[in-house]
């Protein structure tokens, strides 16, 4: 089986066998030919365990059918291109890998992607994308001449990355890159916090249908942001910069939610625990939210600021 077929095969059955066996994701269409387990695997999980430790996380998740990854090098400094480069070895023919660069010049985004491939052992990445996109000066950066786009576009000639996106952090600025350039897939927060209180969400999914682009999501289970009266050091989940949905049914709900704003897939909080809570419940059905589950939802929800909001 080549690696085209590979990502394109779905998984059959998602029935957890007997005795607790885990069960598989189910996959998505990214584009035509390409199938993404519904749940990536961000590289800050593996941020802070030991190599071992995220080899081991790595193995268990593509046993478990995750063939979507998703790093940058601005997470934690490296250490998630490095380790979960290490640990992707066995399986990188295998998965489908996206890549960030926060650079908005021609010259930076080249070199983070140099980089970005050397720590990955590997001659292409799947996917690359502008990072965290908050504002029309960023868009104006990565658009003008010597600009990221430059890099984007001959690295795509080159095989170098085979698909172009970003992710959003700000909806006027996604809208405009998405009219700007022929990109194939937007990464946006969609989380019912920041959709029903903040705003934030709605338009950049129906830009993005509208032109034709795969959708996934960033922030599914994102709560809001951690209190303002909390200490640093005292947060639970050290590795989020805002607080994440912990307890079962709530983050049952708010993967329901997420996942059927027709999507392909999402990205959850990147410490393990929420991770390997996310792949647990999205390993069962999730049916779209009743009105009164998502009125439920959302009064929960409200007690927190939102991550993200218009």
């Amino acid at each position: 089986m080549d690696r085209r077929e590979f990502l394109g095969t779905a998984v059959a059955g998602t029935t957890t066998a007997a005795h607790g066996a885990a069960a598989s994701l189910p996959r998505r269409e990214y584009k035509p030919g390409i199938d993404l387990s519904i749940i990536a695997f961000g590289g800050i999980v593996v941020c802070r365990l030991g190599q071992d430790e995220a080899n081991r996380r790595v193995a268990q998740a593509f046993d478990r059918g995750v063939n979507y990854f998703d790093c940058a090098p601005s997470y934690f400094d490296g250490e998630a291109e490095i380790k979960l480069g290490e640990a992707l070895q066995p399986y990188r023919n295998k998965v489908f890998l996206a890549e960030k660069t926060t650079r908005r010049d021609a010259k930076g985004a080249r070199q983070e992607l140099e980089q970005t491939l050397k720590r990955f052992h590997t001659d292409h990445v799947d996917l690359y994308q502008f990072h965290a996109v908050g504002s029309m000066d960023d868009v104006d950066k990565i658009l003008a001449p010597g600009g990221a786009a430059e890099t984007f576009m001959a690295a795509r000639k080159e095989g170098k990355v085979r698909h172009l996106g970003f992710s959003a952090h700000d909806a006027p600025a996604a809208i405009r890159l998405m009219d700007a350039l022929p990109l194939d897939s937007v990464l946006f927060p969609v989380n019912v916090n920041a959709w029903e209180h903040g705003g934030f969400g709605p338009q950049i999914l129906a830009k993005a249908k509208s032109k034709g682009m795969a959708r996934m999501a960033l922030k599914a289970l994102a709560f809001g942001m951690w209190p303002k009266t909390l200490k640093e050091s005292d947060r639970k989940y050290p590795k989020c910069w805002y607080q994440p949905i912990d307890d079962r049914e709530m983050a049952r709900q708010a993967l329901r939610f997420t996942l059927n704003q027709d999507l392909t897939a999402a990205v959850p909080p990147g410490d393990e625990r929420i991770f390997d809570l996310a792949l647990e419940l999205a390993s069962a059905p999730l049916p779209v939210l009743t009105g009164t589950e998502l009125a439920e939802l959302k009064a929960k929800v409200s007690t927190l600021a939102p991550v993200f909001h218009v």
